[in-house]
């Protein structure tokens, strides 16, 4: 067998190999940019709970803040109320936001809930008490 007809067996049985090492390595960098935008959209709920939860700390303390310009824990109601819409209205509020302001023993303890839009969202809370 001459030696050219066995160099030509060798590139035929070598033919598409290279076809295949690139169709795996573009599999691979599919999976890794998969995981990337995986990754994008978990921290893009982080941060927006995070702004949420800040939000309801600047919130509770704004009632807070009033009662504290007052120097009583109770409150007129139509304070109250406008606070209520505040944390509840689209632009400077919370998703599906809640407030409460409950006197006892003169402590004052305001609550605010949110839930975040999305399926199994879980409802949020943060609670502070104020006495004078």
């Amino acid at each position: 067998m001459p030696k050219n007809c066995s160099v030509r067996r060798l590139q035929i049985s070598q033919a598409g190999f290279t076809l295949i090492e690139v169709l795996v390595a573009i599999l691979i960098c599919s999976f890794g940019l998969l995981g990337i935008v995986g990754l994008q959209a978990r921290a893009m709920q982080y941060s927006v709970s995070a702004e949420d939860s800040n939000r309801a700390m600047l919130l509770a303390n704004e009632i807070t803040a009033e009662m504290y310009s007052l120097n009583s824990v109770t409150l007129p109601p139509a304070v109250i109320t406008a606070w209520q819409t505040r944390v509840s209205s689209s632009p400077t509020g919370l998703p599906s936001g809640q407030g409460t302001v409950e006197v006892d023993s003169g402590v004052a303890t305001v609550k605010v809930k949110w839930t975040p839009p999305g399926p199994g969202a879980i409802q949020n809370q943060y609670v502070t008490q104020l006495s004078l």
